[in-house]
């Protein structure tokens, strides 16, 4: 579906790298107009290679919840850290009801009331919300390295995942400190992760999830072991998961387990390794995936299309 008037967007937490992505994504878009861009830092500054219709720079703005919901966009992603969406999610509900409100922090996605977006697990649920939980990177990895082999689970699925430092985001810490990561794997919250949570809650089984920092910039690999109910071979194996994505143009079955530095700057997944143990019940798998990307602003671009009524993969490379 196409449209002659574009639709308005805007931004609100752009200092961010997925803001950059997104702003990249938008200005590619065919039927979208980037509105306004809020970031609290960057205010005053020219957004890259953005102008406004008169011709003039379109600057970043410092913009407070009812400043965003007076601009009157027809859609809002909010990039913000955990715990800061709800201001502007009621602001802008409040102003104008059928804005769309796509939210990348954690904030929703244990809210019945929006509609989760995974969109190649979700697609089937969403019915017209107005507001878009964006799920977490790691999560992402996760349902999908899980899903295709969900009804033959024998027990919790445990996922060993590592990520390169942009997943710690820009405001400094030991987590996205090159020096510090230098020839280095750094372990943190290893039990009671945030999108251990979330993925248990969504699966609607128990997983266990151990996430580490690596010294690269971008880039997810997430190794998962999977114990299952009866007996499979590896070709049953690559069958399931070959059929499951067989009409998902973002995700890649392939035969070798995928290296994160053939995904980095990819919007799409490679699902891959399916090495099956001995006695054919337990099997790992391995998926990457971009965190910027396939992790936060393709996917959040993936639920726009979607409740905008586009074409779901419109100024998605793929």
């Amino acid at each position: 579906m196409s449209t002659s008037t574009p639709f308005t967007v805007g931004i609100v937490g752009a200092r961010g790298h997925t803001g950059a992505e997104l702003i990249t994504l938008i200005a590619a878009h065919p039927n979208l107009q980037l509105g306004f861009v809020s970031s609290r830092e960057l205010a005053g500054q020219p957004v890259p290679h953005l102008t406004q219709q008169d011709g003039a720079p379109l600057l970043y703005e410092n913009l407070d919840a009812d400043a965003v919901a007076a601009k009157g966009m027809d859609a809002v992603i909010l990039a913000l850290p955990n715990g800061l969406s709800a201001p502007f999610v009621a602001a802008l509900t409040a102003a104008r009801p059928d804005t769309v409100i796509v939210d990348l922090s954690a904030d929703y996605r244990f809210n019945e009331h929006w509609y989760y977006g995974l969109p190649e697990l979700t697609r089937g649920d969403y019915l017209g919300q107005k507001h878009i939980s964006n799920p977490g990177c790691y999560a992402t990895a996760m349902q999908l390295a899980i899903s295709p082999l969900l009804k033959h689970l024998a027990g919790p699925p445990q996922c060993f995942g590592v990520s390169g430092y942009s997943g710690a985001g820009t405001t400094p810490s030991d987590k996205n400190n090159p020096a510090l990561l230098h020839d280095n794997l750094m372990p943190y919250s290893l039990t009671n992760h945030i999108h251990e949570r979330e993925v248990s809650a969504h699966l609607r089984v128990p997983v266990e999830f151990m996430p580490h920092v690596a010294p690269h910039f971008r880039g997810i690999t997430m190794t998962v072991n999977l114990w299952l109910d009866r007996v499979h071979t590896r070709e049953e194996v690559v069958a399931a998961y070959q059929a499951y994505y067989a009409n998902e143009p973002l995700i890649e079955v392939i035969d070798e387990a995928p290296w994160v530095s053939r995904i980095a700057g990819r919007h799409g997944v490679q699902i891959g390794g399916f090495d099956v143990a001995p006695g054919g019940k337990r099997v790992v798998v391995v998926v990457t995936l971009d965190n910027l990307l396939k992790g936060a602003a393709t996917q959040a671009m993936q639920n726009l299309n979607l409740a905008l009524g586009l074409d779901e993969l419109s100024a998605i490379p793929h």
